[in-house]
């Protein structure tokens, strides 16, 4: 190992550190390791935390979320489930807290919990239920022991903005409960909408930092500070600290929601949400700003401290792609390999929707991943499919599959997936006439569509080979009947309508919300209720490069 040299684009902090949809990023650190946490929404197991000694190489450690008594989604609607957790390390063990939205399109039914484990790999404890009251908890820990949880206040009342304010309560851990009476301590800034609150006590000072502005391209850092916990709150003069709403140029935008790590080194960062947009032709908010397929993704930016003790962050307010590294020797992680194969085990980039993966879904072979049919992709209680986040925007995807349906009602394949009505596979079915077939089935705004109208059919049994490729723009896909020689289908779709920005739009009206990020992945359905099975033998992710895009 070595340490970093702050010269030359190699030896920098290339931002987003976590690719693809990772939003809202909680960041600790035990001894030598920084932890990020971040949201999940409705895909299980539940908050993602990465690891990294150096804060430029980061890896998938864990999910500690992975029972149902922990993390109940069935019947949560898109974008609901896991909502911003807070990572911290106190007193010789891990607190986690986070929300389980349930409904959030006109009220927040949220829960909040706890759990903790003395090492970050679990065993996790059972939840403990704290409040309810609003969303993006935060446990604070006081010098003199005690601990508090914050949250936002969420204020459904037309006459106000919807927030209320952050409010502030104590925590009795010999109880498990909070006890007194939340308290408002602060109202938020003309920015609005503010969430995401974590405090720091640093030189006699609580600084509060909190995401305002909403979590699209308006989204800021806001920091106030106060030499009371409960306040008043001093809003930081040069407020926000870290904005893109008048940079909309920038590679980095929807800067927001950070929260604050000093290294080893005596240096200070803080991990934040951000998007990388990508441009359309067009007048408009959007076409101006982009689309963001990738979803919300995890940044890092340099802070440094002014001589009234105020944070700025290094090189200006607006986010930078390249960030100074820590004086700490360089960690490089083992690469993935191309392949996954399925035969041995679910690999850890894979999730599945609302519940875990259990015998009633499937099970690992010696053939790879059986799965067995259920509900629909159109489902929010129980379906039968596994994918991981785009983490490119130039990518193949390629799986094969064996799968035999007797009805039209059965389907298997690869699926370029953003919501439950927003999704794209390419998928072996049965028609009444022509037997097993490959077609495409596209849902857009909860609206189902065949964009092949004459299925492409299949006369012999075994595996089926599926690809598609990514690019910034487009979405394609391609089949094989050996493995070898692929055969392209012309449709290409467009990558944007599987991002947030997209889905949110008004005119998709009760399917709007949307705040995750592209997947693809496997499914198979069977709304006969029969539950027949399809065998996946494996399925490869591999990222190409620019010049290679218009190539097989």
């Amino acid at each position: 190992m070595k340490a970093f040299s702050k010269k030359g684009d190699d030896f920098m902090i290339q931002n987003p550190i976590l690719k693809g949809f990772n939003p809202d990023p909680s960041i600790c650190k035990r001894g030598d390791t920084y932890y990020i946490a971040t949201s999940t929404f409705e895909w299980f197991p539940g908050v993602q935390i990465c690891e990294s000694k150096d804060l430029k190489n980061w890896r998938l450690l864990v999910r500690p979320l992975n029972r149902i008594s922990q993390l109940d989604m069935v019947g949560v609607p898109d974008s609901g489930g896991v909502w911003a957790p807070c990572l911290t390390y106190a007193d010789g063990k891990f607190w986690l807290v986070y929300s389980i939205m349930r409904e959030h399109r006109a009220f927040k039914d949220v829960r909040n919990y706890l759990v903790t484990a003395d090492d970050i790999e679990g065993p996790w404890s059972e939840p403990i239920f704290l409040n309810a009251s609003g969303f993006d908890p935060s446990l604070f820990h006081d010098d003199d022991g005690k601990k508090y949880l914050l949250n936002m206040i969420y204020d459904f009342r037309n006459d106000h903005p919807w927030n209320y304010g952050i409010a502030i309560q104590e925590f009795d851990e010999g109880k498990e409960q909070l006890v007194g009476k939340p308290e408002i301590i602060f109202k938020g800034t003309h920015l609005e909408k503010t969430e995401g609150p974590h405090i720091y006590f640093i030189n006699g000072y609580y600084y509060l930092f909190t995401a305002e502005g909403g979590s699209q391209w308006g989204h800021s850092v806001t920091v106030a500070r106060s030499i009371s916990l409960y306040g008043p709150y001093e809003v930081h003069p040069d407020n926000p600290i870290l904005t893109a709403w008048y940079s909309p140029e920038n590679d980095l935008q929807k800067t927001g929601h950070a929260s604050l790590i000093k290294t080893d080194s005596e240096e200070w960062y803080i991990a934040y949400l951000a998007s990388r947009p990508i441009k359309r032709k067009g007048k408009g908010l959007f076409e101006e700003r982009g689309f963001c397929t990738l979803g919300r993704e995890s940044a890092l930016a340099k802070i440094e401290w002014t001589v009234d003790d105020w944070p700025i962050v290094t090189g200006g307010k607006v986010a930078q792609k390249y960030v100074p590294t820590p004086n700490l020797l360089e960690h490089p992680w083992s690469s993935t390999p191309k392949k996954n194969y399925f035969a041995s085990g679910i690999p850890s980039e894979f999730q599945t929707l609302r519940i875990p993966f259990s015998q009633k879904m499937g099970q690992i072979t010696k053939k790879g991943l059986v799965l067995y049919g259920q509900e629909s992709l159109y489902s929010v209680f129980e379906q039968s499919l596994l994918a991981r986040r785009f983490e490119s925007v130039n990518f193949i995807a390629e799986i094969a599959v064996d799968f035999s349906p007797s009805y039209f009602q059965q389907s298997a394949g690869l699926v370029c997936y953003y919501n439950s009505k927003n999704w794209t596979s390419l998928q072996v079915t049965a028609n009444e006439q022509l037997g097993k077939v490959l077609t495409i089935l596209k849902c857009e705004g909860a609206k189902l569509s065949w964009p092949l109208r004459d299925p492409i059919v299949l006369t012999e049994e075994g595996n089926v080979y599926l690809r598609v490729k990514v690019n910034a723009r487009f979405y394609q896909f391609f089949y094989s009947l050996d493995g070898k020689n692929w055969k392209e289908l012309s449709f290409m779709f467009d990558t944007y309508k599987l991002s947030d920005d997209y889905i949110a739009k008004p005119f998709l009206g009760p399917t709007g919300s949307a705040f995750t990020g592209a997947f693809v992945g496997v499914h198979c359905n069977d709304l006969t209720g029969m539950r027949q099975e399809a065998t996946f033998e494996y399925f490869s992710y591999q990222d190409i490069a620019e010049d290679e895009v218009t190539k097989n």
